[in-house]
């Protein structure tokens, strides 16, 4: 792109995503990577007072407030000649279907664990997410400046939980306040980390010596670093060697230790995955494999998001170019519309800054203007169209009527929550004959908080939510899906989706099950089809 010097088609890129349980360290250790990658100069620059602290990458007003991340930002940096593409996610269980559909943009993933608490339920969900598509996966095990689980446990549950064999490429010297450092296997170096007094604010500094140095126990203290070269030994005579291959096959996880808050590992980590992280791959459509060298340009649409600019209340597409170059301003196919759209806008876009942008190569994203025209999935292409395999759309759990409570302001509240279900934030479904009151399904019933504040402070409608029993929504097709054979039984709801497609809702999975047993002619769905 062309606001760093130098950057062109030849520039080598990694895009990835980072994944993990709530309160493991995920925005912490992206600020970090943030700054070693010079992106950012002063880690906490940018955030709040100390009472209230938010990542660069949270800019909507409720993130700040609440201090979690509830959307998907776009980050990039530099390092070492590269080009990053951080797809940082949110990290709330509740808004998941968000960090599914930008895990369909990375490469790789880092999955990011908490010393103490190691495989948490989210983890584990995200992880599948990956090796459905075959993602390769690095782990960093955050927090070892506090007490936590053994190393040796961590690495055996991530193996007997998640299925995947766990390679250490870095072994830690000490853990919480006897945090000293970390050992490179590679290098067979120890990299001892001097302790910052600005909580993190700046890079650490890190002294490597041999392993065998004999400088080192009296450096760390002679009983800490009997236990140290004790683990050392046991690892080097038990542990698998590493494979490239292999982690990019998805059947190894490459492992490393440290602390994102204090600093600790996290510059050796990212040193060493800048070599592992895959170049970007291709990608599959309704034509095969697209490679990153086909000429045509080719892109889909993995996430769209309104008012990032609350001065212009725009509306930001961002795309994830696959093959060809990207030019601003250029014209491709948008094959679900069927016709020929300009590409107006283009930009970079890190938390609230936005740079123009001249061009992008394959493993890029950026920012596109959306006057509306976008969706989720989208394939945009030149030459022979063609559609990616579709972005996924998971069938929500909770579900609520949405009125106005002022009915004057109805045209508000419709374009807020037209603008919120493009942005895939909610879906929306209506009943035959109740237009007018639509029903809204989210995933994480913190998004209905999210809705309430986004369509009052964003378009000024406060609106009432009516909760409904339901907790499973199933698209239906096949002989006997029709509304009245489903909804006059009494299994559920029918519903329609925006596209005008059969929904039916239940209640309980009891209830899910009696309607799969008495129509055997009927696919129940949880993943809206193309």
């Amino acid at each position: 792109m062309s606001s760093d010097a130098g950057l062109d088609g030849r520039t080598p890129r990694r895009t990835f995503a980072i994944i993990s349980h709530p309160d493991a360290g995920k925005t912490t250790l992206t600020e970090k990577l943030l700054l070693y990658g010079g992106a950012i100069h002063l880690a906490g620059s940018v955030r709040a007072a100390r009472a209230r602290r938010h990542a660069t990458s949270d800019w909507m007003e409720l993130e700040k407030q609440r201090g979690i991340s509830i959307t998907s930002s776009v980050l990039q940096f530099p390092y070492e000649g590269t080009r990053f593409n951080l797809l940082d996610t949110p990290g709330h269980q509740d808004f998941s279907e968000d960090t599914y559909r930008t895990l369909t943009a990375a490469d790789s993933a880092v999955m990011l664990l908490d010393a103490a608490k190691g495989v948490e339920a989210q983890t584990r969900k995200l992880f599948e997410v990956c090796r459905l598509r075959k993602v390769p996966i690095a782990t960093f095990i955050n927090k070892l400046d506090r007490p936590g689980r053994d190393p040796f446990e961590l690495l055996s549950e991530v193996e007997n939980v998640l299925g995947i064999r766990c390679v250490p490429l870095q072994w830690p010297l000490g853990m919480g306040p006897d945090f000293k450092g970390v050992y490179e296997r590679e290098t067979g170096r120890v990299l001892l980390f001097t302790r910052a007094h600005d909580h993190g604010e700046s890079a650490v500094a890190a002294r490597a010596l041999p392993l065998e140095d004999p400088q080192l126990p009296e450096l760390v203290g002679e009983g800490l670093y009997r236990m140290f070269r004790d683990e050392v030994e046991l690892l080097e005579g038990a542990g698998d060697s590493f494979s490239v291959e292999a982690f990019r096959a998805g059947a190894q996880t490459p492992v490393f230790f440290g602390s994102a808050m204090t600093n600790f590992g996290v510059e050796p980590f990212l040193r060493r995955f800048h070599r592992l992280a895959p170049e970007p791959l291709p990608r599959a459509g309704s034509r095969g494999l697209i490679a990153t060298t086909d000429p045509a340009f080719t892109a889909f649409i993995f996430k769209v998001q309104a008012n990032m600019d609350r001065a212009h209340r725009d509306r930001v597409a961002f795309l994830r170019v696959c093959s060809g170059r990207f030019q601003g301003g250029m014209w491709v196919r948008h094959v679900r519309l069927g016709r020929e759209v300009r590409l107006s806008r283009p930009q970079q876009v890190f938390a609230q800054e936005r740079t123009l942008v001249d061009e992008a190569w394959p493993g890029d994203v950026l920012g596109i203007f959306d006057p509306g025209m976008f969706r989720i999935g989208d394939t945009l292409c030149t030459g022979e169209p063609f559609e990616f395999d579709a972005v996924p759309r998971f069938s929500p759990e909770h579900f609520a009527r949405l009125r106005p409570k002022d009915p004057s302001r109805r045209k508000q509240f419709v374009a807020g929550v037209s603008q919120l279900v493009e942005e895939g934030a909610v879906q929306l479904f209506t009943q035959p004959g109740n237009e007018q009151v639509p029903i809204v399904g989210v995933v994480g019933q913190l998004q209905f908080e999210v809705l309430e504040h986004r369509l009052k402070d964003e378009y000024g409608s406060e609106v009432l939510l009516e909760t409904l029993p339901y907790s499973h929504a199933r698209w239906v097709t096949g002989d006997g899906a029709t509304l009245d054979a489903l909804e006059g039984r009494g299994y559920g709801a029918g519903v329609l989706d925006r596209d005008k497609r059969l929904v039916v809702l239940f209640k309980s999975e009891w209830q899910l099950g009696v309607a799969e047993r008495d129509n055997p002619k009927v696919t129940f769905q949880a993943i809206a089809p193309r």
